[in-house]
C-alpha cells in the first residue's frame, strides 16, 4: 500500500536534519490535536516499515517510541476515541497531571505562555526520568513562521529550529513537521477521520499569534511555496530556541 504523500515531507525533514539516528529514544508530546497525532501515526508506521532480515526475523527497531499527554488542571481528558486509534497503532499515551494554576507567581496571572512553559518543563523532566533522549514536537511550517514573526515584532530573531540539542540537558528537540503547511495536515487528518480536541481554557490570549498569522498570510498570499522560501531563508540564519529561564 502506498504511503500518504505527507509522509515524504516528514521523511525529508528527518533526513535533512538527521533527526532520528539509530537507537534513538523518542518521546512525543501528545496533545490530542492533529499535529501530534500525525507524528504518532507516522512514527508508528515507520516502525512497522522496517525491513526483515533474510531469515525472516525482525531487525532491531531503529528507534523506540513513547508518548505522554501533559494534562493541566483545566484541560480536558485525552479524547478516548482518538486514544483507542493511537493504541491500535501500537503506541500508548501516558497522562501526566500538572497543576499550573498553583504555580502562578504572586502578582501574575495565568496565560498561554505560562501554561506552555510549565508543560514543556514537565515534558523535559519526564523524558530524562524515563530515559528518552529526544522529544518530538508537532510544530509545523506555519507555527515556525508565525513564531518568527511574533519574535521579530518584539525585536528578536528567535525561531524554532527543526532540530536542537539542549545545552544543559541530554535531550534533543526535533520537529519533523517543519516542512509541512498546516492546511496539508488538516486535509490528512480529515481524510484519516481523526477526532481531535483543542484547548478551550478560559485563559487563552492568542491575539499575538492571530496577528502573526494574518501578517504571514498577507506576506505570502497564502502560498505555501512562498512560506517554504521564507523557511529556507531562516535556515541560513543561526536560529535559537527561546527557553524560559527557569528550565
Amino acid at each position: 500500500m502506498p504511503q500518504p504523500k505527507i509522509y515524504s515531507f516528514i521523511d525529508k525533514a528527518i533526513f535533512d536534519y538527521n533527526m532520528i539516528p539509530q537507537g534513538a529514544k523518542l518521546l512525543v508530546g501528545a496533545s490530542g490535536g492533529k499535529d501530534s497525532t500525525l507524528l504518532l501515526e507516522y512514527l508508528a508506521n515507520r516502525l512497522k516499515r522496517r525491513n526483515r532480515s533474510q531469515d525472516g526475523t525482525q531487525d532491531t527497531p531503529p528507534f523506540t517510541l513513547g508518548a505522554v499527554y501533559i494534562k493541566t488542571d483545566f484541560a480536558e481528558d485525552f479524547n478516548p476515541v482518538l486514544l483507542e486509534k493511537i493504541r491500535s497503532w501500537g503506541v500508548d499515551v501516558e497522562t501526566l497531571y500538572v497543576n499550573t494554576l498553583e504555580r502562578v507567581k504572586p502578582g501574575h496571572k495565568m496565560s498561554c505562555y505560562w501554561c506552555s512553559t510549565q508543560r514543556r518543563k514537565e515534558l523535559l523532566a519526564y523524558a530524562m526520568e524515563h530515559g528518552y533522549d529526544t522529544i518530538v514536537l508537532g510544530h509545523h511550517l506555519d507555527d515556525i513562521l508565525e513564531t518568527l514573526i511574533m519574535n521579530m515584532l518584539h525585536g528578536t530573531m528567535l525561531g524554532m529550529p527543526p532540530s536542537l540539542q539542549y545545552e544543559k540537558y541530554p535531550v534533543r528537540i526535533i520537529r519533523p513537521l517543519s516542512y509541512i503547511p498546516v492546511d496539508m495536515i488538516k486535509q490528512h487528518a480529515q481524510e484519516a477521520g481523526w477526532q481531535s480536541v483543542t484547548c478551550t481554557c478560559t485563559y487563552q490570549d492568542n491575539s499575538g499569534r492571530k496577528d502573526a498569522r494574518r501578517r504571514l498570510e498577507a506576506l505570502t498570499d497564502g502560498d505555501n511555496g512562498k512560506k517554504k522560501l521564507i523557511l529556507q531563508a531562516l535556515q541560513s540564519i543561526e536560529s535559537k530556541l527561546c527557553f524560559d529561564s527557569n528550565l
